[in-house]
């Protein structure tokens, strides 16, 4: 679990790096939506795809961090983003649901459930 919250704090790195203008990640999106960016690239170390609400990073080692955006513009994953993202790591970790939801259970803080099963980091 920690691993996915270090590799998201990377990918906010890179993207607020990549493009200085950016205030925060979830402005991505709104960069895409307007067509100042392409919908898919390469940012830093990490390839991004924009989907829906939110983005997919591919680093450079094959790790996959997929992450929504909430209205509020806050960073927010559930348990299927999190067994992608371990079934992606060089030493890959395969784990069920209620494992998964122990683990982030177990966390708080600096993970929260900000509704069933979608969990955000208090920052």
């Amino acid at each position: 679990m920690l691993g996915y919250v270090a590799a998201l704090k990377a990918v906010d790195e890179a993207v607020l790096t990549a493009i200085p203008s950016l205030e925060r990640p979830v402005d991505l999106l709104g960069l895409v939506r307007s067509r100042e960016t392409a919908r898919s690239g390469r940012l830093g170390a990490y390839s991004y795809t924009v989907h829906g609400a939110g983005c997919r990073f591919l680093g450079d080692d094959g790790t996959e961090v997929d992450v929504d955006f909430a209205a509020d513009g806050s960073e927010i994953f559930d348990l299927w983003r999190l067994r992608r993202y371990g079934l992606s790591l060089p030493e890959p970790v395969d784990v069920t649901d209620e494992e998964l939801r122990s683990a982030v259970r177990s966390l708080r803080p600096p993970l929260r459930e900000v509704r069933p099963d979608w969990f955000g980091i208090d920052r």
